[in-house]
């Protein structure tokens, strides 16, 4: 695809105000369950364990990450994707991006093109441009892009078709930036909820991740009774990931659809749960590269799945 033909993808694919967006044909997905056929990963070439959250903080005072060790993890992570014949597209490495690697954070995939967030963070803020210069490439329209406040990808949560959970916790994603990205789905006639979480927990994903359809990983401990009674009215089976495993990222899986899904290995309740329901689970390692703020949910951003 030409500049001239990725420039006019851009202009017919940009949202409309009035809602009522055309979906893609050949990128998006209707839900974060469907079969992934595609996904966008950052590299950890340049990972720098940075005090990014109280949980990163905590580590960089008690054990600080092996930055080798956590480049083998994401390997082997990589593996994984590709073992499940997931086509894995890589942003490119720059060594001015050191969290690059959480690729959900910079941008977020819907049926309507990517839209492009606002990172609180100033060392993290280079990584949107990182995150246009990659949809350009791969000739994925700019549904729109976040001007008010600050709004990260992980509190970005498509719940089913239609219907968005997003994160609220004022030190990344703050009231403003939460607002705006609410308001373009409402005129898309999503159902949107906002969940005001403790920035302790620093996004919505790392409490509540969707698994399979009606099924979806949620940290009962954390989370907040009003969001779990509105997911059991939606019919969703929970699936209890214990307060001590969230906290080390044990929620924070991603679903490759067709009861296949790829966890962390620490997270062995959750991963039991899901062999005893017929789930084929890929368990990686991520305890060292998590110790820099996040996890497998976190490492990934789906671009396309097939409905």
């Amino acid at each position: 695809m030409s500049r001239d033909e990725v420039a006019d993808a851009f202009t017919l694919q940009r949202r409309n105000p009035a809602g009522g967006t055309q979906p893609l044909t050949q990128w998006g997905f209707r839900n974060e369950t469907d079969p992934l056929t595609d996904v966008l990963l950052g590299s950890p070439a340049h990972l720098f364990h940075r005090a990014t959250s109280s949980l990163s903080r905590k580590h960089l005072r008690d054990a600080p990450c092996n930055i080798q060790l956590a480049q083998a993890q994401h390997t082997e992570l990589v593996d994984a994707y590709r073992h499940f014949n997931v086509n894995v597209h890589m942003l490119e490495a720059e060594p001015e991006l050191t969290m690059q690697v959480y690729s959900r954070d910079s941008s977020c995939m819907t049926p309507y093109g990517a839209f492009i967030t606002a990172m609180s963070q100033w060392w993290r803020r280079g990584e949107n441009y990182a995150a246009i210069r990659a949809y350009e490439k791969l000739g994925i329209p700019i549904y729109d892009m976040v001007t008010a406040g600050t709004f990260e990808g992980g509190d970005f949560n498509v719940i089913e078709e239609g219907c968005v959970l997003i994160g609220c916790g004022e030190a990344r994603t703050n009231e403003a930036g939460a607002k705006q990205v609410a308001g373009w789905f409402k005129a898309e006639g999503w159902e949107v909820r906002i969940a005001h979480i403790d920035e302790y927990y620093v996004h919505i994903d790392l409490m509540v991740v969707p698994v399979a359809e009606k099924l979806t990983a949620v940290c009962l401990a954390c989370t907040e009774p009003a969001i779990v009674d509105w997911l059991r009215a939606k019919g969703h089976e929970i699936i209890d990931v214990q307060f001590a495993d969230t906290m080390a990222l044990g929620c924070n899986l991603m679903s490759l659809g067709n009861d296949k899904v790829i966890a962390p290995a620490s997270s062995t309740t959750l991963i039991d749960q899901l062999r005893a329901r017929g789930f084929e689970v890929a368990a990686v390692e991520t305890g060292e590269i998590s110790k820099t703020g996040g996890g497998i949910h976190c490492m990934a951003q789906a671009l396309r799945r097939r409905g």
